[in-house]
């Protein structure tokens, strides 16, 4: 597995197993899959409601604890200063460790849900600090955030963000977001790598996936990893999670990279930071 080191000292690979919608006996069982395949970087968040499966997952594999790096994340709507240290707790408790890795605010406040959106981020990210001087937090981050929203946070922090954990792949990728992380040292994480699934059938990448020997799948996973991107694919089929372990011994070429960067928007989410709904 290789490695990358983020700005605080510590090293992540640039390889992760997602658990989004991987609940109950079919996520324990994928987790525990992951890890004895050769997965050491696991991400989950409180919203996924599946902690609980992953830290099972965990125990089962008898991978040792301090193998593995665990990723949780902080819900939107917990980012007040006291909401942050209980969610936390909570995320440790149903994880059963005894401390985190990293540690993401899963999607930034903003003007349409909070009266001072700058504040309730900074907010939750000052308990954040607080919980890494304590070694509780390995390394700390963000998700979902946009310029405007980490020039906001990086007046206030006494730590820059390690990692921000954005929508990255074949025809939705953020370039501005990228090229703004990298002027402050942080690491970019893609999620939804596949698009959802809207890469398959793409004729681009199709002929670069003939052209290589590789599925379309290690191919936008490939694609990631050499714009210096942190990648976390997830899939609860063992022949999948086998298959995407598979991409690290080949390179697309500089035209298959503009190939790739050129496409016309597709698998969008349609998920943005400013404009996530009114709270229930």
């Amino acid at each position: 597995m290789h490695y990358i080191k983020l700005n605080d000292g510590h090293e992540i690979p640039v390889l992760g197993f997602g658990t989004y919608k991987a609940k109950e006996e079919e996520g324990i069982v994928a987790v525990q899959e992951a890890l004895q395949a050769g997965y050491r970087l696991l991400d989950t968040a409180a919203k996924y409601e599946n902690e609980e499966h992953v830290g099972k997952g965990i125990q089962k594999s008898g991978i040792p604890r301090e193998e593995v790096i665990i990723t949780t994340k902080l819900w939107r709507e917990n980012l007040g200063y006291e909401e942050t240290k209980m969610a936390f707790e909570k995320s440790l408790k149903k994880l059963a460790v005894d401390y985190i890795d990293l540690y993401l605010i899963h999607w930034p406040a903003n003007a349409k849900n909070y009266a001072n959106w700058q504040q309730a981020n900074a907010d939750a990210w000052r308990v954040m600090e607080d919980l890494q001087a304590q070694g509780k937090i390995k390394s700390i981050g963000v998700s979902n955030f946009w310029p405007e929203h980490l020039e906001a946070l990086l007046q206030t922090t006494r730590v820059v963000p390690a990692i921000n954990q954005i929508e990255f792949h074949p025809g939705y990728w953020q370039p501005e977001v990228v090229s703004f992380c990298r002027s402050h040292g942080i690491a970019i994480q893609s999620w939804s790598p596949l698009a959802r699934g809207k890469v398959f059938g793409n004729p681009v990448l199709e002929s670069i996936a003939l052209k290589h020997g590789k599925t379309v799948s290690q191919v936008c996973l490939r694609w990631v990893l050499q714009h210096d991107a942190i990648v976390i694919p997830k899939s609860t089929t063992l022949a999948r999670i086998q298959e995407n372990l598979l991409i690290f011994d080949f390179n697309l070429s500089e035209q298959d990279m503009h190939a790739i960067d050129s496409l016309p928007e597709m698998g969008f989410s349609g998920e943005l930071p400013n404009e996530w709904p009114d709270r229930v």
